[in-house]
């Protein structure tokens, strides 16, 4: 169309086209098959322009290309570019993607398990290196001109988020900060914060997905489409989406015409052609099988799949399901490819290992194109379906929700079984943000045309709610940021005390909260307004209820806490009967889910406890592991005792008896009943209560009889609106409150660590002493746990299996709580050992409560657990993993996990230990050699 330019619009287009051949983009561009969306052409241009940018788009929309121009500007400019991301995984597959572009000399690999070409002009890491080089003052920060921070929405995450704001805000002010995020609702606040810390930074915000969405329920042999036909289905359509008429009616009939076998008990006859009717209905409508979930999306060509279980054991059920089922996704030549392949990768693992790690029934699953992904398998398997799976050559995965965060493995379409999942404390819905990121992996971009969300029909779905899941794109990105011990010392060390305090009152979590305050001020002013109507309302003409109405408190207070103080009595009386208790007690626990006849196995009373121990499991009382009628071996608490419990009768335990053992437990619990069975406990007699001889509580009655109030006829309509007001008065005091606790709350919590830190000798004013140094070394939730055992002395003599079964306790952390037996230790010194390290423990949480640092803000030293510790020692002593994976019941990736995460801290206690005069150093990387060995050394790069 050139030829309908006028001459001077003909020059300024070609002055336009030559002005973009000279920038940097042009040639970055053609190293692309496809052209650029205008999100990344606008965050790339800004890069260029010398800003910073924050991109916030839908997963697999490509927002990392940003990053990747990063690299390419690096590079053309004789600079630095570090590459970060939240996961070795991901760590892994960009390195793989950037040396596959720009060759092994150029990139290097910097993560916990792996260290390749560590000063290459461009090196991908985890965020946790390059915070551990910015305190350390790395040489390989010079020439640093850029920093991608992949996934920066992990800063909401609460375990690691802090460590997202501590590179961002210490990172030089001559870099360049590209950080990329999934949507986030509050992107623009995210990105004002960036600009007050980072300096000019564009904030570019894309909702549209590169591939549309579509959202389907399967119910029964119909797939029913979430939304009506006209509307769009998945993208973000001008109009409003409307709820699938037929989705609605089958929800409501299903929920209205649930048979219940009950109605006959209560005497209603149901007709013959009523449930005739119901059975037709009950066979359209049930939830789906997996396997036949899988054979519908295949005969409908919507494989490959991703089927989000929320359990490691349903995906591996899954799996076996449709084995069993005979579902085969690939033909004879995949199931070749898929062997080729697998062999390959798992030629470094030795024949014993292979039997020991499930590999024959998992290769044979792998070569039917169906597999499991989930945190508990061996890193090499899961790289290997990752791998089967974007070659196409899996076609079904069943994945626990870890999968969705940042590995590139796209699916035609997403399965979700149910929208709940367990959240480590209670069943709990799936909120929209997590809906999001679940079902962003539906669609591949250039392959797909558009993608499928897939929720499977379960009793009580509410197709209304989960159209609001599905309609809520976003969610907020709050921060979790709060300073720790090693954080502290390195501040100090670096800037000093004055000027740490303000750099933390420069992070986003202060950020938002000096921002929330604004909101809670307004409310605050109209709680006030809202008294001045109440105090109207409340008037009495024969003299002041609002005095009236505090003696009417008063009483109920006190009356309260009477009841509070009678109630804490018979706690109290309950907890010393249950010291008294004895192993081989036979009792009756009066209450709860094991009330009945209960023999005690171990009164649940720690040895050499201390008092202000907080969250040591004596806080609440003992706990008595007891063995019930029933067979069951519980742990129970003071909840199941509100009156005191005594001795019924006594018996002996077997010295052979295992909890673990159903046998065992049938016999004792069959010994039980025939020794006890038929006792009846005494009843406990009710106390008189002590309100009836209170002289405050008779004071005041007297006081509200002889008030002039207490005559008048609209008494009860004046107390009913002193009681709004009292209401709203104390809601008005807790938000004043609220604001003044979240001004300065980091530099607050910075002061107190500083203190606690001050009194340990760590820091003297701006200086930072020797135990301050070796605490700057190490990192990690039990930093000065961990310092102060090599303060002490604790871990000196050890054997370096020893050594490594107490550093497990320092990041071992169990997925259950402890409801039977106590873990399994190595004897001899490494006991003692371990014993010290909780009776270090003990002091610090002592000291921490004395210094009000509260584990429950995420700020403190939880208790060490010693779950690992058996494990980390075998395993550490040459044992094999058959026998170490038999002994632990621990899944193998679960146990490769860990054991790197112990070599992590031994590396660093191998750094911050003493150099002479000590074992330490020298057996922490004795220990690290013998860990890393078998399934642990298998190396995840290339």
């Amino acid at each position: 169309m050139t030829e309908d330019l006028t001459p001077a619009e003909a020059y300024a287009a070609a002055r336009a086209r030559n002005a973009e051949q000279a920038t940097a983009l042009a040639p970055f561009r053609e190293m692309y098959e496809f052209g650029l969306d205008a999100f990344q052409i606008e965050a790339c241009q800004a890069l260029e322009a010398g800003k910073g940018v924050l991109v916030a788009a839908p997963t697999g929309s490509g927002k990392t290309i940003v990053g990747e121009f990063a690299v390419h500007l690096a590079l053309t400019q004789g600079r630095k570019c570090f590459y970060t991301t939240p996961i070795k995984a991901l760590s892994n597959q960009k390195y793989a993607d950037l040396v596959k572009r720009y060759g092994p000399g150029k990139v290097g690999l910097l993560t916990g398990d792996n260290s390749v070409n560590g000063d290459a002009p461009i090196v991908v890491m985890t965020t946790e290196v390059l915070r551990n080089m910015l305190y350390a003052g790395s040489q390989a920060l010079s020439g640093l001109g850029y920093v991608v921070m992949d996934e920066v929405h992990y800063l909401s995450d609460r375990f690691r988020g802090a460590v997202w704001e501590e590179v961002i805000i210490h990172l030089p002010e001559s870099v360049t900060l590209v950080s990329l995020s999934a949507t986030v609702s509050n992107a623009e606040e995210f990105g004002d914060w960036l600009d007050t810390v980072r300096g000019d930074t564009e904030v570019i915000v894309s909702e549209s997905r590169p591939v549309p969405l579509w959202q389907h329920v399967l119910a029964g042999r119909r797939m029913y489409d979430l939304f009506e036909e006209e509307t769009d289905h998945g993208g973000r359509g001008a109009g409003r989406r409307e709820v699938n008429p037929d989705l609605l009616r089958l929800a409501r009939t299903e929920n209205s015409r649930t048979y219940n076998p009950r109605d006959r008990r209560r005497g209603k006859m149901v007709r013959e052609a009523d449930r005739e009717r119901e059975r037709r209905q009950r066979s359209r409508i049930w939830t789906p099988g997996r396997p036949e979930v899988i054979e519908r999306l295949d005969n409908e060509g919507l494989l490959p799949a991703i089927t989000f279980i929320f359990s490691r054991a349903g995906c591996e059920a899954a799996v076996q399901q449709c084995l069993y089922a005979g579902l085969r996704l690939n033909d004879d030549e995949g199931r070749r490819r898929v062997r080729e392949i697998v062999e390959a990768r798992t030629a470094a693992i030795p024949d014993e290992d292979l039997h020991v790690l499930g590999y024959y029934e998992w290769l044979e699953a792998l070569e039917r194109g169906i597999a499991a992904h989930h945190a508990g398998m061996l890193p090499t398997f899961k790289e290997v379906v990752e791998e089967l799976f974007v070659r196409g050559l899996v076609k079904a995965v069943f994945a626990t929700e870890t999968l969705a965060l940042g590995i590139n493995m796209p699916a035609r379409s997403v399965v979700l079984e149910k929208l709940v999942k367990w959240n480590g404390e209670q069943h709990a819905d799936i909120t929209p943000g997590e809906y999001t990121q679940l079902t962003g992996r539906a669609g591949r971009r250039g392959i797909d045309v558009e993608g499928h969300a897939v929720v499977l029909w379960q009793r009580g779905l509410d197709p209304e709610h989960l159209a609001g899941l599905a309609g809520t794109r976003t969610y907020p990105l709050r921060s979790s940021f709060r300073p720790s011990y090693n954080m502290a010392v390195n501040l100090v060390e670096q800037f000093g005390r004055h000027r740490s305090r303000e750099l933390l009152e420069t992070s986003f979590a202060q950020f938002q909260a000096d921002r929330s305050v604004v909101g809670i001020s307004r409310q605050v002013q109209r709680n006030e307004e809202g008294l001045e109507g109440y105090r109207e309302g409340m008037t009495c003409h024969l003299g002041d209820f609002e005095e009236y109405a505090r003696l009417r408190r008063d009483l109920k207070d006190r009356e309260t806490e009477l009841a509070k103080q009678g109630a804490a009595q018979r706690r109290a009386q309950a907890a010393a009967s249950l010291e008294k208790l004895k192993p081989g007690d036979v009792i009756h626990v009066p209450t709860g889910k094991f009330a009945g006849l209960a023999l005690v196995l171990d009164p649940g009373i720690p040895a050499g406890r201390t008092n202000g121990h907080r969250g040591f499991e004596y806080h609440d009382g003992p706990r008595p592991l007891v063995l019930t009628a029933e067979r069951q071996v519980k742990r129970l608490a003071s909840i199941d005792f509100p009156v005191p419990v005594e001795a019924l009768e006594r018996m002996r335990i077997p010295k052979t008896f295992n909890p673990r053992s159903p046998q065992s437990r049938r016999d004792l619990a069959s010994a039980l009943r025939s020794k006890a069975g038929h006792i009846n406990p005494e009843r406990h007699r009710k106390q008189r209560s002590g309100a009836a001889d209170d002289r405050e509580i008779a004071r005041l009655r007297s006081a509200i009889r002889a008030h002039p109030c207490h005559g008048c006829d609209e008494r009860e309509d004046h107390a009913r609106w002193a009681e709004r007001y009292h209401r709203l008065q104390r809601d008005t005091k807790q938000l004043e409150r609220r604001i003044e606790g979240r001004t300065n709350t980091i530099a607050r919590t910075f002061d107190r660590i500083v203190a606690l830190l001050t009194e340990l000798d760590y820091l003297r004013g701006d200086e930072v002493t020797d135990n301050g140094k070796r605490l700057a070394r190490l990192y990690g939730e039990l930093d000065l746990l961990a310092s102060e055992c090599l303060r002490e002395g604790v871990w000196e003599g050890l054997a370096p299996a020893e050594l490594a079964a107490c550093v497990s306790a320092l990041v071992f952390e169990s997925r259950q709580a402890d409801d039977a037996v106590a873990p399994k230790v190595p004897g001899g010194q490494a006991k003692a050992a371990l014993a010290e390290m909780v009776h270090i423990w003990g002091r610090l949480d002592a000291l921490e409560e004395e210094f009000k640092i509260n584990q429950a803000e995420g700020v403190g030293q939880r208790e060490p657990d010693l779950g690992f510790a058996w494990a980390a020692y075998q395993w550490a002593s040459d044992k094999s993993l058959d026998e170490v994976l038999r002994e632990v019941e621990m899944p193998a990736g679960d146990f490769v996990r860990w054991c790197k995460q112990v070599i992590d801290v031994l590396g660093q206690i191998a750094a911050a230990a003493p150099k002479e005069n000590s074992t330490v150093a020298k057996n922490a990387r004795k220990a690290v050699d013998a860990l890393l060995r078998g399934v642990v050394a298998y190396s995840s790069v290339g």
